[in-house]
């Protein structure tokens, strides 16, 4: 029964590290030395050690950056050539509230774009 835990234990350490080995994990052998640590320590840190190696990803999803880059840059600008004064707080925030509605609708794009690639 003693061998049989111990094998367990031993089999319990290897799953971050195989992990790791999947997902290329750019600290695989630390990984590794941290699962036999965690061994010694009667799987103390064992957890942190498999959060460690499952909190790496390799390519997150390219939705992502679609929906930062969208929103992050092309903002309209506010023209105010014989038009209304933008110091007008209706005025500013009416100007607000479409650059918002604008985001949103891009953001709503980038998702249903997403979610059909994942489909």
């Amino acid at each position: 029964m003693v061998i049989s835990l111990l094998f367990g234990a031993i089999a319990i350490l290897d799953i971050p590290y195989k992990h790791a080995v999947d997902c290329d994990h750019p600290q695989q052998d630390a990984i590794y030395y941290a699962g036999w640590v965690s061994l010694f320590t009667l799987h103390a840190v064992w957890p942190l050690v498999w959060i460690w190696a499952t909190a790496y990803r390799v390519n997150p999803s390219p939705s992502f950056g679609r929906i930062e880059e969208d929103t992050a840059v092309n903002d309209k600008q506010v023209v105010a050539v014989d038009g209304p004064d933008i110091t007008d707080s209706v005025t500013l925030l009416g100007h607000r509230y479409e650059v918002l509605d604008d985001r949103i609708k891009r953001i709503e794009k980038a998702i249903l774009a997403a979610s059909s690639e994942a489909a």
